[in-house]
């Protein structure tokens, strides 16, 4: 099954000066993430502005129909592997029945960045 990786475009970390950067944060750590998403077909990425998140910018979501769905936050797109770390876990994420992906497996470069969980939503009846 598909997971989507949702990636604030708007994000900007304390020290973001417009005068001297050419896109937002969230915009540079959007590049690099769909640029490496691009080969999985398990994933499929989209930006939002604003996922209102805005204290722990830069943030994604990990999201897909009928599984637990992840905010994770404080990215610095400039960090390296950040961008790899979020597709390698979104991987995961998609292979994994319930969304869940045990602690073990967890890329370290997502470790120490989730912010919240979502159940799945109730199916229709």
């Amino acid at each position: 099954m598909t997971s989507w990786i949702t990636i604030c475009d708007t994000c900007k970390r304390d020290g973001w000066d417009a005068a001297t950067a050419p896109c937002t944060d969230g915009e540079a750590l959007a590049a690099k993430i769909e640029v490496l998403a691009e080969s999985n077909p398990d994933l499929q990425t989209r930006r939002v502005s604003c996922l209102m998140g805005c204290s722990h910018g830069c943030n994604i979501a990990i999201q897909a129909e009928g599984k637990l769905n992840y905010t994770l936050g404080r990215f610095d797109p400039e960090e390296e592997g950040a961008a790899q770390a979020i597709v390698d876990y979104a991987a995961l994420h998609a292979q994994s029945e319930t969304g869940q992906v045990p602690f073990r497996q967890w890329p370290q470069g997502v470790k120490g960045h989730f912010v919240t969980r979502h159940p799945p939503l109730p199916k229709d009846s």
